[in-house]
């Protein structure tokens, strides 16, 4: 659920929507970390002027945790 809308939101920001991909990893039951691979170009966009675009994705995902429990820690990277 919360891999589909990253990459959805993610997908209206960059300007090379097919590069973008999402990987969690599941620390544990009340733990993931998500990492957003975009094209180099585009990672920027994504964590926006003074991280504001990449923070107001946390804050969203952050009203998740109060259905779910679980916590969730996002970065972006540039694809190798």
């Amino acid at each position: 659920m919360i891999e589909n809308f990253i990459l959805t939101y993610a997908k209206l920001v960059v300007a090379y929507p097919q590069d973008l991909k999402i990987q969690v990893d599941e620390v544990d039951e009340s733990f993931a970390q998500i990492t957003v691979f975009a094209n180099s170009d585009d990672v920027g966009k994504l964590i926006g002027k003074n991280g504001n675009m990449i923070n107001s994705i946390k804050t969203l995902i952050n009203g998740c945790k109060a259905k779910t429990g679980k916590s969730y820690k996002i970065q972006v990277k540039a694809l190798e």
